[in-house]
């Protein structure tokens, strides 16, 4: 794997002239205009795997647990549960007890009646991931890591058709509000698939309603979240409405000094506060900005081919764009983005010392402070190890990945016998072959 690079300059910018409503209900007559750079798949969260569905999917469905979003480093706390997992000592063993007093939206399915989120309303997501018929992108969350769990999906897989009545051990309601997890192996990871919108709860009367021979509704998504699906016209327009019956919720508090500017436009604010939200796909970067510089969209998080368009060489906010009022926000995503090798690869793979040196060499040889500075358009800083700066576990001090040597680089390649051996120009192999060295890429690899 050569150097990993973080993106740490993720640039926003915002119509200051967009406000937030006063406390109380969501202000009906406010509607944030936004963009998705790609075009959904639909609105089941346990099937769908692609970004900008679950960016939906998230406002809409609840997870058991969220990220205080306030918080750095980042803190997983209770959503719909009560608290926090009760984990057994062997770390195999979980309860999540669900808040009472929740409520799915209203829907036809519901036959009229208001319809309380449950324990067994998780166990059914859950059980939709397992379930062979789904195909579910998320699995791996599940897989082969309940306990009992496997005998059910080899039947559902020998049969055609997943029994979501069957008793599995390692997955229970045990009481109205109190689910069980017995796992075969401490799986600790769980704790953060949980704030998933894939783990979120839905109500199985919706599913067998609108499912399709998948068993997938994607286009009826009911939940328990802020927002609706209030209209969807496939890979063009994306409506959602303030969910009415939404619990009582408000803005998280926070006392840190540099929360001090978004606590004073928000606390007490009730979620959420905005009555609708349109979102539009437009695929090409140039008319995505063009549509915000006409106030067509309330937020544009800039794409990186256009940052010289909106920033000046100071990386700050053109003065045209000043004046139409809009305010630049920047952040740290808490990404990593990596180029791996294919061990299996003749060339490139294996564990000889000479696999391991050509490897080394490649990753000395690539600059990425240059990729940085001139595809990136200078909004990132060369990462250090795996994990990014505003997660937990990152440690300053540690600078793991080889840096920038194109002397070392050859160096190590003579050392090892990728020399030119035909006076073509160009390095061969240690057996006299051509070096040659195939990479794969793709549009959205940025």
């Amino acid at each position: 794997m050569r150097a990993t690079r973080s993106i740490t300059a993720v640039v926003v910018a915002f119509i200051a002239a967009l406000s937030v409503t006063s406390v109380g209900a969501a202000d009906l007559t406010k509607t944030l205009h936004v963009s998705f750079p790609i075009a959904e798949t639909g609105f089941d969260p346990q099937p769908v795997g692609d970004v900008y569905s679950s960016y939906v999917n998230r406002v809409i469905f609840d997870p058991l647990y969220r990220y205080d979003y306030l918080a750095r480093p980042y803190k997983i706390v209770p959503n719909t549960a009560t608290a926090m997992p009760e984990i057994s000592p062997d770390g195999k063993t979980w309860i999540m007890h669900v808040r009472p007093g929740i409520f799915f939206s209203e829907d036809p399915a519901f036959n009229g009646k208001k319809r309380e989120l449950v324990a067994a309303d998780y166990v059914y997501a859950w059980k939709r991931i397992i379930d062979p018929r789904a195909r579910s992108n998320n699995v791996s969350v599940f897989d082969g890591k309940l306990v009992g769990a496997d005998k059910v999906v080899a039947g559902a897989k020998a049969s055609g058709k997943f029994d979501y009545d069957a008793p599995i051990e390692g997955l229970q309601a045990i009481d109205r509000y109190t689910i069980q997890v017995k796992l075969n192996f401490p799986t600790y990871e769980l704790q953060s698939d949980l704030t998933t919108s894939p783990t979120a709860a839905v109500a199985r009367e919706v599913i067998e309603k609108y499912g399709d021979d998948s068993g997938w509704a994607m286009a009826n998504p009911v939940g328990t979240g802020p927002y609706r699906l209030k209209e969807w016209r496939r890979t063009q327009k994306i409506v959602l409405e303030a969910n009415s019956g939404y619990r009582d919720e408000t803005f998280p508090e926070s006392s840190k000094p540099e929360d001090r500017a978004i606590m004073k436009e928000m606390r007490g604010k009730q979620i959420p506060a905005i009555g609708r939200i349109e979102i539009n796909i437009i695929e090409e970067s140039n008319p995505r900005l063009l549509a915000f510089r006409n106030r067509e969209l309330d937020y544009l998080q800039v794409p990186f081919d256009l940052v010289s368009n909106a920033l000046g060489i100071d990386n700050k906010l053109k003065p045209e764009f000043v004046r139409q009022g809009i305010v630049l926000a920047r952040g740290l995503q808490p990404t990593v983005t990596y180029t791996y090798f294919n061990m299996e690869d003749p060339v490139v793979g294996g564990y000889a010392k000479d696999k391991i040196a050509l490897r080394r060499a490649l990753s000395m040889a690539y600059n990425v402070e240059e990729e940085i500075r001139i595809i990136r358009q200078g909004q990132g800083e060369p990462a250090t190890q795996p994990i990014p700066p505003t997660a937990s576990g990152y440690d300053a001090t540690i600078h793991g990945n080889a840096k920038f040597d194109p002397a070392g680089a050859k160096s190590l390649l003579d050392r090892f016998g990728y020399v030119d051996r035909d006076g073509d120009g160009w390095r061969d192999m240690p057996d006299g072959k051509p070096l040659k060295i195939m990479m794969a890429a793709d549009p959205s690899a940025l």
